[in-house]
């Protein structure tokens, strides 16, 4: 089941985005999360704002987080080497990670997110090859490349109804 974060939650989400961050560095993705990213501060941000988003397991547990708003995402607004499907209103997603991996939890949260927007946007590093092959599994089409916040390139998707 997909539902609101709650405020009680952040300690074991937190956890979650630290076992992500050793995850991805054990998979030679060690640049793309660095220096603790996402921070606890960030991730409050998210929760005050309503974007932040768990998979709870049958057995109540927190099976996966991730962000999901509507509305523009300003990293989104210059793209290169390509060029979003369209200019509708989108969906965003970020910051997605799992607890317990091969349970195909990351894509029932992707897929969540397109049944709340049928215009999907995300990206990732390119060193991310989970995510890239996540993205690729439910339909995203590579877009092309975008800055994100910190000033590294992104690999840009999209998936549309439209």
């Amino acid at each position: 089941m997909i539902r609101a974060a709650r405020t009680e939650e952040l300690d074991a989400i937190m956890g979650i985005y630290a076992d992500a961050r050793a995850f991805m560095a054990s998979n030679g993705n060690s640049a793309q999360w660095a220096n603790g990213y996402p921070r606890r501060d960030m991730i409050e941000e998210d929760l005050a704002r309503g974007q932040l988003y768990v998979y709870e397991t049958e057995e109540g547990e927190i099976g996966g987080v991730f962000v999901f708003f509507t509305g523009e995402e300003p990293a989104y607004q210059n793209i290169w080497d390509g060029n979003w499907l369209n200019d509708k209103p989108y969906g965003t997603l970020h910051r997605i990670a799992v607890s317990r991996h091969g349970e195909g939890i990351a894509s029932k949260c992707v897929q969540w997110c397109y049944e709340q927007c049928l215009n999907m946007r995300g990206d990732t590093h390119e060193k991310n090859l989970s995510m890239q092959r996540l993205f690729a599994k439910n339909g995203f089409v590579r877009c092309g490349l975008i800055m994100a916040e910190d000033g590294t390139e992104r690999i840009a998707y999209q998936k549309t109804a439209y």
